[in-house]
């Protein structure tokens, strides 16, 4: 089987370590967007569709944003394989009906999470350790998942996985290699210097390889677009 095409919609406001780390991650070929420049696909012949991170948040009132939210619903409807990592879990939650808000607080740095479901054949996190580690960067969270949606990871600053169908989200940063962890660390000024001192002590080669077991996920959301796509083409025959 051919690898998949997925649209791949940048909302990093141009940040380069963004393409190097998916395009690394994702054995897929990605058809890129920066949709923080209002650029979409226009139509939806793609195996699956991935939204990255952003310094923005989902929930103000950006035109790019919005038309953002609208193609995910789109695609969702259309039962399109979706995964969105950190804002773009929470652009996913939203589109599908979820709730996003300022959590007031920053978790950033390596954190554990804890699974919360088992490890079904085509499960986002199949394979991953039911405690495991990564790099986390995020303000904002999903305080209601859409309806119908499964929990899939958690920890004390809320949800960091679920899945609803075809649609995946994940909170954390799987993507990230020790490069793009020590740039967003010194980028939060806003943070207190002790906190971001901490954070950059944290980026270890152990915490690295710890957190190296997270990217299984998307050779997982690889095998299921795969399957979606043969079962498309099988339903059709």
């Amino acid at each position: 089987m051919s690898r998949p095409r997925f649209a791949f919609l940048d909302a990093s406001h141009g940040d380069e370590n963004t393409r190097r780390n998916f395009r690394r991650e994702l054995d897929a070929d990605l058809v890129e967007f920066d949709v923080t420049e209002g650029h979409l696909p226009d139509h939806f012949d793609y195996d699956g569709v991935v939204v990255t991170g952003s310094s923005s948040s989902v929930y103000w009132d950006d035109e790019w944003i919005q038309n953002l939210l609208t193609y995910v619903a789109e695609a969702d409807a259309r039962d399109i394989p979706l995964l969105g990592i950190c804002f773009g879990h929470q652009v996913v939650a939203d589109a599908l009906g979820g709730t996003v808000e300022d959590m007031g607080d920053f978790e950033l740095g390596y954190s554990e999470i804890q699974r919360t479901t088992g490890d079904d054949a085509d499960d986002l996190l199949a394979g991953i350790d039911e405690r495991f580690t990564v790099f986390t960067s995020h303000g904002d969270a999903v305080v209601d998942l859409p309806a119908g949606a499964e929990l899939l990871a958690e920890n004390e600053f809320g949800v960091h996985a679920f899945r609803r169908t075809h649609a995946f989200g994940v909170q954390f940063h799987p993507e990230y290699d020790t490069t793009t962890a020590e740039e967003i660390a010194r980028s939060k000024d806003f943070l207190p210097d002790e906190q971001i001192q901490g954070v950059l002590d944290g980026i270890t080669p152990e915490n690295y390889d710890a957190a190296c077991e997270a990217k299984r996920l998307f050779d997982n959301f690889v095998a299921y677009a795969n399957t979606v796509r043969a079962d498309s083409v099988g339903s059709a025959a």
